[in-house]
This record gives C-alpha cells, structure tokens and sequence, in this order.
C-alpha cells in the first residue's frame, strides 16, 4: 500500500503557488527517508503524478494533504467525499476559521498551530536550494501610435519565452513614470537594472540605462524598419541588437548567451565611456551654438 500526497497543486481548477510546491517536496522528501511508498496527485499544469479523481481509493492506505488554508470548500470537500473511507493526514496547514471551519482529519500538523500548539515554520523553509539562475531585467515599450507597424506584441511574446530558452529568472520594471498610483523614481529603475545580469529591452531608455551601468542588454526593436533602438544601439557601439520582425528564439538565445560573457560586460562598460565622450563633446558644441544664437 501507499500514500496519496495531495494539496492545493491537485487542483486544476486552481493555481498552485510556488511555496505549495516546495511545501510539497519536502514532505515527499520526509516520506522517503521514511521509506514510505506514494503517489502525488499533480494537476496537468503542474505535471506528472496522479489524477486524484481518476485514482482508485482502495489503492492508496492514507491522504496526506499538504500546505495551504484548509476549511470547508467545494474542491476540498469533492476530495475528502472521494477519498473518505481512507485516513487524511493535514500537515502545514492553516485551518479556516468562521463558516469555513472544518477538520475532517484524523492526524493534523497545523501551520499556525490549533489549540495549546504554537505555531510552525512553513515546510518551504527546508527545501532544498534551487541552483542559482542568472536574473534578467524586462523593459517593455508599449505599443505607440506613431508606430502602426510596431511588433511590441511579437517582441514581447519571445521574451516571455527566454526562461524555456535559458535558465534565467525575468522581473519587469518600466520607465514609464506611473506605477499603478504612484510616480516612479529612475533612481528606482536604475536601482533594478544594476542589480540584473542582463537587460532584455524593446525600449531605448531601457537599452541606455543598462549599458550606462555597465549591464549587458538584448536590445530588441520593436519597430518593422528599424528604428529608434536600433539607431541608439549603432550610436553606441554596441552589438546585441535584434529586430523584431525577424526575431527568432535561436536568436535571441544566442544574444542572450552573449550577454552573460565577459567579453560584452566590458564591451557594455566601453559603450557607456564612449557614449560620455560623445556627450561632452555634443555639451561644449551645445554651448557654442547657444551662445551664436544669442549674439547672432
């Protein structure tokens, strides 16, 4: 005989969270030093295991339902219903107070700790160390009127796909001022993006403000043509620059790849140097103009 490990990542009808998940691997990791036979019960999304409706209750001697709220709900119900001649096991759980309020099992480990009992750390804490992933910084241009043909919508399809392209973790931030109600700092964004291995960016700003720190960028133009971010990334010097219309994931893999070298976080250093010679040369002709201008 064997245990079912079941828990908020049976569910189709729900979305699992990251910590359910590594609530969940702990426990299968108590279970084997245990030398405990089972079976989890994963939703498609999650992949793998059982369908704990399609599963027979008569295979299974126990169901362990690990970490999350439990009280009285219809999916938690339709699994206790299904399974309900077999002992439930509640481990990492928070029970719901109020018209939720049910325990339905015969051995329980609450989380925030039930009568006389403190509280418990969350399983997630001693789950093994996920390996390191590089962390990459999204910068978005959103589509623009004055571009009709714009690919802001293909461009940020293929960036959404990176993580199945290479182990990296994405964040996203923006240079637009407004966050939800509040104003943005670009000391803010530039905060973030320093803290990035690389910039994958359809934004020219994005594109500046990490080669200015030395931060490598895939710059990806969003514009059929060619436009502003390529025409900066020419400017600059700086070769990691691809064109929506013929973005590929091969090609932005291979971009990406060169990004995370040595080789381009001293060339993004070069560029940025370049750009400040450039610029002071462009002040000092500024100023002349100026003062023709005012005198002409």
């Amino acid at each position: 005989m064997k245990s079912l490990v079941a828990g908020w990542f049976s569910f189709d009808e729900v979305v699992a969270t990251v910590g359910d998940l590594l609530a969940r691997d702990v426990l299968c990791g108590w279970l084997d030093r245990a030398r405990i036979a089972y079976e989890v019960a994963n939703a498609p999304l999650v992949g793998g295991g059982v369908d704990w409706r399609a599963a027979d209750p008569a295979d299974y001697d126990r169901v362990i339902f690990v970490c999350g709220p439990f009280g009285r709900r219809p999916l938690l119900e339709e699994l206790v219903e299904r399974f309900g001649d077999r002992p439930l096991v509640g481990v990492d759980l928070t029970m719901l107070a109020g018209e939720g309020t049910w325990n339905p099992f015969d051995l329980l480990f609450e989380r925030d700790g039930g009568a006389n009992e403190r509280a418990r750390p969350d399983l997630s804490f001693i789950a093994e160390p996920a390996p390191a992933l590089t962390v990459t910084a999204v910068l978005l241009a959103h589509p623009q009127g004055e571009y009709p043909d714009g690919l802001h919508g293909a461009a940020a399809e293929a960036i959404a796909r990176l993580p199945d392209l290479r182990p990296t973790a994405l964040f996203h931030t923006d240079t637009d001022l407004l966050d939800a109600d509040r104003v943005r700092s670009a000391a803010e964004v530039a905060a973030l993006i320093a803290r990035a291995d690389v910039v994958v960016t359809t934004r020219l700003h994005g594109l500046v403000l990490a080669l200015r720190q030395g931060v490598p960028a895939v710059a990806i133009d969003p514009i059929a043509g060619t436009a502003k971010v390529s025409r900066q990334a020419e400017a600059l010097g700086w070769p990691a620059v691809l064109s929506a219309a013929s973005l590929t994931d091969e090609a932005l893999g291979e971009a990406f790849d060169f990004c995370l070298t040595p080789a381009a976080r001293s060339r993004a250093r070069e560029c940025a140097d370049g750009a400040r010679r450039d610029l002071a040369e462009l002040e000092e002709t500024f100023v002349a103009a100026l003062g023709e201008l005012r005198t002409g």
